[in-house]
């Protein structure tokens, strides 16, 4: 077997848990692979903004991608690679979202738009990102900015009818997952976190074989489909853990830092 060179890790659901608390277990875990000469970074839906307080903590050195891997920014939070959602798809995407009644959210690479400041969700993604929305009367100004679109809602089976309509309605111009069952994320099209590992492989001058992953969703599938290992959380849903080689323990119970044992086994 190809001896493990690079770790790509999905945030939340993943490195964190549920309230978002990034665990001694997992932080030791990072250190065993930076002692093993093993490359780690993370992926994520997050917004830019909201991965910054990861770097220090697990000293993170290699690029890392926001806005499940349509940027890619440095441990500066400067973009190396970045893209955006066409104004006309965006404009697109907010009248679907309108139409389900769903929270709107839209995030450039430094800002998080709202229009309700009162929304179910907002309170969670401060507590997630570590920033506040700027709330405003209107999107129209920003969709030539849009790194992301989010449809926020707490009917997880009114957001996969959503997600299915949005998929329709953007069609190749867009991409349109969910990130947790009650966020829906539009972003640029031609990317996702298994171009991000590409990109990386490319970067570093490895095999995907020498890739492994970890991730709970369905937007971590791209990954799992670039590496020779990929481990899906014990909190993600059958259909997840079916197409990944591993099945590690829960966020809850730091599945990320067994999956990181197994890792280093491999190597």
């Amino acid at each position: 077997m190809t001896r493990i060179a690079l770790v790509v890790s999905d945030v939340d659901g993943t490195l964190l848990t549920h309230d978002k608390i990034l665990t001694e277990g997992a932080k030791a875990a990072v250190r065993k692979l930076h002692a093993a000469g093993i490359g780690f970074t993370i992926v994520s839906s997050r917004p830019t903004i909201g991965m910054g307080f990861l770097i220090e903590p697990l000293s993170i050195t290699l690029p890392i991608g926001a806005f499940n891997g349509s940027s890619i920014v440095d441990i500066k939070l400067k973009p190396i690679e970045q893209h955006l959602i066409p104004p006309a798809v965006a404009q697109r995407s907010l009248d679907v979202l309108n139409e389900f009644g769903v929270d709107i959210w839209l995030f450039s690479n430094e800002r998080w738009y709202t229009r309700n400041a009162d929304g179910e969700y907002v309170p969670h993604e401060k507590r997630a990102i570590k920033a506040d929305p700027t709330i405003v009367a209107d999107f129209t100004p920003h969709l030539a900015e849009a790194c992301k679109i989010v449809g926020a809602s707490s009917d997880p089976a009114l957001l996969q009818r959503c997600e299915a309509a949005m998929k329709e309605a953007v069609g190749k111009e867009a991409t349109a997952v969910r990130s947790q069952t009650y966020y829906l994320d539009i972003t640029p099209p031609g990317h996702d976190k298994g171009t991000f590992v590409d990109a990386m492989i490319r970067r570093l001058g490895i095999s995907a074989a020498a890739v492994a992953t970890i991730g709970d969703m369905e937007n971590d599938l791209p990954m799992f489909a670039r590496s020779g290992v990929s481990f899906a959380m014990g909190n993600a849903v059958d259909g997840i853990k079916q197409r990944a080689t591993h099945v590690t323990d829960s966020n809850e119970r730091d599945g990320f830092a067994a999956a990181i044992e197994t890792v280093l086994r491999l190597g």
